[in-house]
């Protein structure tokens, strides 16, 4: 209860400093870029020492207050924020990505008061901030239309390998997006649900609106690497051109996934001393 009560005090507070500096945006004298990357500057310093209070691996829920309440002041902020200013889009990035972070680490379910009003307040500000020509919102608004972060239907009969109707699947796919749903890969292969995260990476890998992106191929063959013993892996790697196997794998270096880049650098060069082939061993 007094954890509680700390965390509810703090969020007045932070509202508080919010308020503040969006009543010295609109009071500056300064030029409206200059004002709106001081604005974008102290926003940042109050976050992160508000941030610093808490640790997500613990009680994740007051950060998840802190991003409601930021999301806000950015939304109430926007009309007096110069569109040359490109400190705002970073500033909308970040925020939304680390919020996107968060939720998704969530294991269990966000209780009811606190998730309506972080729905309420994504809707809100995305349609103000969309106004102004931002939409870094996008993919928190797809979280916040659905009644908790991994409770959609199709989602968790993927997950759990039900079979499923192909039409809502892609549905599915089509509303969540490449990056959303590649964060939840992630987001499962950090918590060691790779069977899950295989599944998932797959049905992107094969979803043509995605046309590639997102690199879900070589996710889903990361993935196998973990979870199938060597000659169901050898299996499911045959038809896979190396020189294919070598754009994966650099790939996976570029984007400082090393022990991923590994998995499939080793899982392809046994494949070529089983099959007695130099092409590509180099």
């Amino acid at each position: 209860m007094a954890e509680e009560e700390g965390s509810a005090t703090e969020a007045v507070a932070l509202r508080h400093k919010f308020q503040d500096l969006i009543s010295e945006l609109k009071r500056s004298s300064e030029s409206t870029l200059d004002a709106s990357n001081s604005f974008c500057q102290d926003f940042c310093q109050v976050l992160m020492h508000h941030g610093c209070q808490w640790r997500p691996d613990e009680d994740p829920l007051p950060l998840l207050e802190m991003y409601t309440v930021a999301i806000m002041c950015c939304a109430e902020a926007s009309p007096f924020l110069s569109p040359e200013c490109e400190h705002v889009t970073d500033v909308l990035e970040k925020l939304s990505w680390s919020c996107l972070n968060l939720l998704l680490s969530f294991s269990e379910q966000i209780p009811g008061a606190l998730w309506e009003e972080f729905q309420s307040s994504v809707k809100m500000a995305h349609g103000i901030l969309q106004a102004h020509g931002n939409s870094q919102l996008h993919n928190l608004l797809t979280l916040a239309e659905e009644n908790g972060v991994w409770s959609n239907a199709t989602l968790c009969s993927l997950l759990s390998s039900d079979i499923i109707n192909v039409q809502k699947v892609h549905e599915f796919l089509s509303r969540e997006g490449p990056e959303l749903l590649h964060m939840r890969i992630k987001h499962l292969m950090k918590q060691k649900h790779m069977e899950k995260a295989a599944r998932l990476a797959k049905t992107c890998a094969e979803f043509p609106e995605f046309g590639g992106k997102k690199n879900f191929k070589p996710i889903y063959l990361v993935c196998l690497c973990e979870i199938k013993p060597q000659e169901e892996l050898m299996q499911e790697i045959k038809e896979v051109d190396c020189k294919e196997a070598l754009d994966m794998i650099c790939n996976l270096e570029s984007e400082e996934e090393e022990k991923g880049a590994l998995g499939l650098c080793t899982a392809f060069f046994k494949r070529q001393l089983l099959c007695g082939d130099a092409y590509c061993a180099w």
